[in-house]
């Protein structure tokens, strides 16, 4: 039993300092904001303010569906190219061993090709 408090004791302990510094800055927090809020300090934190200029019209602007589309798309293709480094790192390797490697980057690279053909075609890439 005393190796197994051995063992968690620094865990303990970590916790119990967690508990202690967590608690003191809720409470000076607490103290501070009696003294120095102003009453009239509320209306202006709920302002809205923004680099400075005062704000004009709605905030809730409404965004095209095509905006989060293409957004959507090239997010996607740009993972997909991030698959392209490992495989360059490794490519003259492996490509001494076995030239799968390089048809199979070929599949993914047509893959990516018809993909990328077909969202093109139906329009996901227009602005308009």
């Amino acid at each position: 039993m005393p190796d197994l408090l051995n063992n968690y004791f620094p865990i303990l302990v970590l916790l119990a300092v967690a508990l202690v510094v967590g608690t003191a800055i809720m409470v000076i927090a607490r103290t501070i904001t009696r003294f120095v809020v102003r009453p009239d300090a509320h209306a202006r934190k709920t302002s809205v303010y923004e680099s400075g200029v005062n704000p004009h019209g709605d905030a809730r602007l409404r965004f095209s569906v095509k905006f989060y589309l293409v957004a959507m798309i090239f997010i996607i293709f740009d993972i997909e190219v991030v698959f392209f480094y490992p495989w360059a790192v490794v490519f003259r390797d492996m490509v001494r061993e076995s030239a799968f490697i390089l048809w199979e980057m070929l599949g993914f690279v047509g893959l990516l090709a018809v993909g990328y053909v077909y969202v093109w075609r139906k329009g996901g890439l227009d602005w308009n």
